[in-house]
């Protein structure tokens, strides 16, 4: 009974820190980037992996509808945007009901002879976002009564779940609602990244942003403990492997990262910057950084290397005789080569590492039937077309999805296109040009997947170098993350309209 007290004090203590933090402008930035990193973090590392145990890839699919589904209805139907708005924050908020039932039955398991009381504290501790989540959304939407009403029925339905027989609990299980689970995960991942009530003119300058990656920076925080409790307390035993593997990918990949980033400062020192007006070494620098390559001999070994390398220079040398010009150009840096290495190149990479871990643990998920090397080719480029990978990027997915034992196909598709296979890109270019990159991708493709080629970490570090290297790296993290915001952060995955780098040989360069 205890337990169930306290998961209810948790969610009324949402009201009294949205009241905190409302009252000024950067304690509210800090509360969004609390809420955007806690509340989606909670959805693309714990939820999630459950959702593809459970109901494997149709799962997936049904997130996607949930979370793209209300934007593509908006932009087909101006007229209806708000109600689509608010279909769904309701259904968002419906998913949030449903799933307080199954939080009041995990208490009651974690009263049970032999099971840890830290389950027990993880349900508790992870109330905390969700009720200063339904705070936030509701209260600018609807007002104080229908927020209160809903956190209401949350408390009520929770001690339903904590009371009622395990028919009920069974007949809401994850395995008979996987499918709506999915879609009403989509649809709350919707409502966090698009900030329905939010009015961004609010912050025009971002000169609140330290305060908003503060806020993020404690979600985190949260969200470790979160993490840690329910490993501790051996629930879930898919998520818990996952969570397992995302510590142990970050570990393998923190020290070549940092010494891609110092390779970044070394080629920038030496004069290969984004301010080049040679189209050539600007295509060298955004498929392959040249640090990506770097990353690559050291975690996947020189025949990959090679091969990467032969494909690389196919492409570049296509689009420079075409004269494509890259878009999503680097902006021209006049700081240090240290400040462009471990400051700007941070800031472009880092959203992309976090993405390529948190995909390829979902997308390599074993529960998800993706064995054919074709099928795992046409999954990557549905990923890539609306996003806007860089270089290293692409190079810490390929090796992920390697380690997930995906087809030679796949992982080269992600070495080698994943910076250019992306609509902004595309449409830069004519129908013939395209043609021409497609065939060429095509062929290296066909060859990488008739060789046969041995992949080997050359990195065989002590733990202790390892787990420097991933303080190191978080450190980097938490700084671009307090520079940025967290939405700003995340906004760097997203096709945007296209930048062109202008090539002029009269030496005249600009970005537009």
């Amino acid at each position: 009974m205890l337990y169930l007290v306290a998961s209810c004090i948790a969610l009324l203590l949402g009201p009294v820190f949205y009241r905190f933090f409302s009252s000024g402008s950067g304690l509210q930035k800090g509360l969004d980037g609390f809420i955007f990193v806690s509340l989606g973090g909670l959805v693309l590392v714990h939820i999630l992996p459950e959702l593809l145990h459970h109901g494997g890839f149709w799962s997936l699919l049904f997130v996607i509808l949930g979370l793209w589904g209300p934007t593509a209805s908006e932009r087909l139907f101006h007229r209806y945007s708000e109600v689509t708005h608010n279909l769904t924050l309701a259904l968002g908020i419906g998913g949030l009901l449903l799933h307080t039932l199954t939080d009041g039955g995990a208490l009651v398991l974690a009263q049970q002879e032999g099971n840890s009381p830290m389950l027990a504290l993880g349900v508790i501790l992870h109330r905390l976002p969700v009720g200063l989540a339904i705070w936030w959304l509701l209260k600018p939407q609807v007002g104080t009564k229908w927020a209160s009403v809903v956190l209401v029925a949350m408390m009520s339905l929770t001690a339903a779940g904590y009371f009622a027989g395990t028919q009920l609990l069974s007949q809401l299980s994850l395995d008979n609602t996987v499918y709506l689970q999915a879609f009403v995960t989509g649809s709350i991942l919707h409502v966090v990244l698009h900030q329905p009530h939010v009015h961004h003119a609010q912050d025009k300058q971002g000169k609140y942003e330290y305060q908003a990656g503060i806020g993020s920076l404690l979600g985190i925080a949260l969200l470790a403990v979160l993490l840690l409790l329910d490993s501790g307390g051996h629930h879930h035993e898919s998520h818990d492997h996952s969570t397992h593997q995302l510590a142990d990918w970050l570990t393998q990949v923190a020290p070549a990262l940092l010494l891609a980033y110092l390779a970044a400062a070394g080629r920038f020192s030496l004069g290969l910057t984004p301010g080049t007006d040679k189209l050539s070494l600007l295509w060298l620098q955004r498929l392959a950084g040249p640090e990506a390559l770097l990353v690559t001999l050291l975690l996947l070994g020189p025949e990959i290397l090679l091969l990467q390398l032969i494909g690389l220079l196919m492409l570049g040398s296509l689009l420079t005789l075409l004269k494509v010009p890259p878009t999503d150009p680097q902006p021209s840096s006049h700081q240090s080569a240290w400040h462009f290495g471990f400051s700007q190149q941070v800031d472009r990479s880092a959203p992309w590492v976090l993405l390529s871990l948190i995909l390829a643990n979902l997308i390599g998920h074993p529960s998800v039937p993706l064995n054919h090397s074709w099928l795992q080719v046409a999954i990557l480029m549905l990923v890539f077309l609306p996003t806007r990978f860089c270089s290293l990027g692409g190079t810490l997915l390929a090796i992920a999805l390697s380690w997930s034992g995906w087809s030679d196909a796949a992982v080269f598709l992600a070495l080698l296109a994943a910076p250019i296979l992306n609509w902004s890109q595309l449409k830069l270019m004519t129908p013939r040009q395209s043609a021409l990159l497609l065939a060429t991708i095509a062929i290296l493709l066909l060859g990488a997947n008739q060789i046969f080629l041995a992949k080997e970490s050359l990195l065989d570090l002590p733990e202790s170098v390892n787990i420097t290297a991933v303080v190191i790296l978080s450190l980097l993290f938490a700084a671009s993350l307090l520079r940025l915001g967290p939405r700003k952060f995340l906004r760097r995955l997203m096709i945007t309209k296209p930048q062109v780098h202008i090539h002029q040989h009269g030496h005249d360069h600009h970005h537009h």
